[in-house]
């Protein structure tokens, strides 16, 4: 079975910074497309960043130079680094991990940028 656990989010102040994780079981992930997703309240859920099999990354032009993936193989774990937050990156976050017609997703976590 697989499963992509995300960790909590969180409040966070304008111009700080949060790292989520995403644990994944039952795949090898780095396989994996692996991607997190944000979906605010009234939008579309959108692609923020993506991890690709061979390392290579890309992001939203909302987030390039805030944000960064990455991925540790030993522990099966993907991360978002997030810095220099805004309140317009208040959302619910989401992992996720596709490969082929596969495709799958984390619970989501919400992290609120607000002071």
């Amino acid at each position: 079975q697989v499963q992509l656990v995300e960790s909590e989010g969180g409040l966070v102040q304008p111009g700080g910074s949060l790292r989520l994780s995403c644990a994944a079981s039952g795949i090898r992930l780095r396989l994996y497309t692996m991607g997190w997703y944000r979906q605010a309240p009234g939008k579309q859920r959108e692609l923020v960043a993506a991890m690709f099999g061979d390392g290579t990354t890309n992001y939203a032009d909302s987030v390039k130079g805030r944000f960064t993936i990455s991925r540790d193989t030993a522990r099966n774990t993907v991360y978002l680094q997030m810095n220099s937050l805004r309140p317009e990156d208040t959302a619910v976050y989401y992992c996720n991990a596709a490969i082929g017609s596969l495709d799958y997703w984390g619970q989501g976590t919400q992290v609120t940028v607000s002071s």
